[in-house]
């Protein structure tokens, strides 16, 4: 059970086989909520199994990058996500809203957006609408390397999405040692660990104050934010996880 698509009640089929289902794996406890609202089933058959990270995502100064755009002494926002028109909900508008602002009070901003989707043409026009086009770049999608580049170079990821089943770009940026803020609301509260690993937004807060706090606050130390994403995210706290949901498995078998 992932994001939206588990969040509201489904067809009659799909609803019986998950309540005949002996375990259920949910990426984040609001998934595993919202399952439990429209399923008959025992609570301690849903289990919260949240997203790992690859190794790939590891700190670095990803200067080659930032030289090869052009971005030299510039403060680099990051979104990686799908932009699909079904997905608006990731909030690459937002951030886009929030750039006049933000350059307004004197930040060098660069705002680079990785992935692929149907909604680019509508952004970019937006971007054109709101005067910002110079300050936005669209990557399109890229292989693992340069978004690991990308993570490294980045001085915030930002995804104000309102809809994440939990939202693996925050613990892939928090595991490149780089600081990442999302909205308190849905699974981005889990990958965000409640403002532990990184800036959770009220969904009604000020999206482009709390950008500028982020900008102005010192960089955090890339390595411990690392080893904190991992000791929380990485493979061995997954294997332990998936260890436990096999061991609920057997014992309820």
């Amino acid at each position: 059970m992932h994001g939206i698509e588990a969040w509201s009640p489904p067809s009659q089929l799909r609803r019986l086989a998950t309540e005949g289902a002996d375990l259920l794996l949910c990426v984040s406890r609001h998934t595993r909520a919202h399952v439990l609202g429209w399923a008959a089933i025992a609570p301690e058959r849903a289990l919260v199994v949240p997203n790992t990270v690859g190794d790939a995502f590891s700190p670095g100064d990803g200067v080659a990058l930032r030289a090869n755009l052009g971005l030299k002494g510039k403060r680099v926002l990051l979104t990686v996500g799908r932009m699909d028109a079904r997905d608006r909900y990731k909030g690459h508008d937002r951030v886009i809203a929030a750039l006049p602002g933000l350059l307004s009070q004197g930040h060098e901003i660069v705002y680079v957006v990785i992935g692929e989707g149907d909604d680019r043409q509508r952004l970019e026009a937006y971007a054109i609408e709101m005067g910002v086009a110079e300050y936005v770049r669209f990557l399109g999608g890229t292989d693992t390397q340069t978004v690991v580049e990308a993570y490294r170079m980045a001085d915030l990821l930002v995804m104000p999405s309102t809809g994440e089943g939990f939202g693996i770009a925050f613990i892939e940026a928090t595991a490149s040692g780089t600081p990442a803020l999302g909205l308190a609301v849905c699974g981005a509260s889990d990958a965000l660990a409640h403002g532990e690993l990184g800036t959770a937004v009220p969904e009604t807060g000020d999206l482009i104050t709390s950008i500028a706090r982020r900008l102005n606050s010192p960089k955090p130390d890339s390595r411990g934010l690392s080893r904190a994403t991992r000791a929380r995210f990485g493979r061995a706290a997954f294997a332990d996880r998936v260890r436990a949901a096999l061991q609920r498995l057997c014992e309820a078998t």
